[in-house]
């Protein structure tokens, strides 16, 4: 028997959060090419690192039974082994606002971004292995008492294709299949560990699959009644700034007042 799959929509921290890959800021594996000009970062974004809870008040009238919240590494360990506590603290208010809604909240370990200090070549090196595993375990303990869920890389795939294939993302190789499936194997090996972890493996969701906006109403529905999986993450609730911004968001700014920027026919297949 098919079950209906749970909405999910997303929050991608470094895209909507400010706060990255400037002077005095966390710097991430995009800080090289944004110094040199080569594209423009989030910069100050939508300020979510202050705003989290006025855009969250949104997602329960939206149709949603929770959010998955990228907890950014760069920003939690700016610097190999300093681990920003205050920083901590914000993303468990967040959670724990949310969690206050009625919400779920599966976090999100590695999304589009790592910290600088893993280098380029991140999902090569053998060395960068235990890292995941101690930052994977660090935020499950933090947030085990109010998080429902947790998703150790959210674009596994495309961290390899866009990386190491297309070009498009660090470490911005064009053809590398070789490497390519080094990273791939390493990634997987980390999902693995990461399974069979006494502290995050029972918190992994185990079945999931991503959409976005873009996708038809009926498209949404249809994804959602036939896929076996207990999450759908829907990205996004909002587009973002920088270079890992999503093409659409739910929500869109108008003066200094959030409002919903979608049409019904796609708000009706949410709820």
């Amino acid at each position: 028997m098919i079950t209906r799959a749970r909405l999910f929509v997303t929050l991608e921290g470094y895209a909507v959060e400010g706060g990255f890959d400037r002077a005095g800021q966390p710097m991430t594996c995009y800080a090289p090419t944004i110094g040199l000009g080569r594209h423009v970062g989030p910069g100050a974004a939508d300020d979510l690192w202050r705003l989290y809870e006025t855009v969250l008040d949104f997602v329960p009238e939206l149709g949603f039974a929770g959010v998955r919240l990228t907890v950014e590494w760069a920003r939690v360990e700016p610097r190999q082994g300093e681990y920003d506590e205050e920083a901590l603290r914000r993303y468990r208010d967040v959670v724990r606002y949310a969690r206050s809604l009625g919400l779920d909240v599966t976090i999100a370990l590695v999304d589009a971004v790592w910290p600088s200090w893993l280098g380029q070549e991140a999902w090569l090196m053998p060395w960068v292995v235990p890292h995941v595993l101690a930052h994977a375990r660090r935020l499950v303990e933090t947030f085990s008492d109010d998080v429902t869920g947790v998703v150790a890389f959210t674009q596994p795939q495309e961290l390899v294709t866009r990386g190491f294939l297309a070009g498009t993302a660090p470490p911005w190789r064009r053809g590398a299949f070789t490497d390519a499936g080094f990273a791939n194997a390493q990634i997987e090996g980390l999902v693995s560990a990461l399974g069979v972890d006494d502290t995050v493996g029972p918190r992994l969701v185990r079945s999931s699959a991503v959409t976005s906006l873009d996708c038809a109403p009926e498209d949404l529905v249809e994804t959602r009644r036939s896929l076996e999986v207990d999450e759908i993450y829907v990205r996004s609730l909002l587009r973002g700034s920088g270079p890992t911004r999503t093409s659409a968001g739910l929500l869109a700014l108008h003066g200094n007042e959030w409002r919903v920027n979608a049409p019904e026919e796609l708000l009706s297949a949410l709820r």
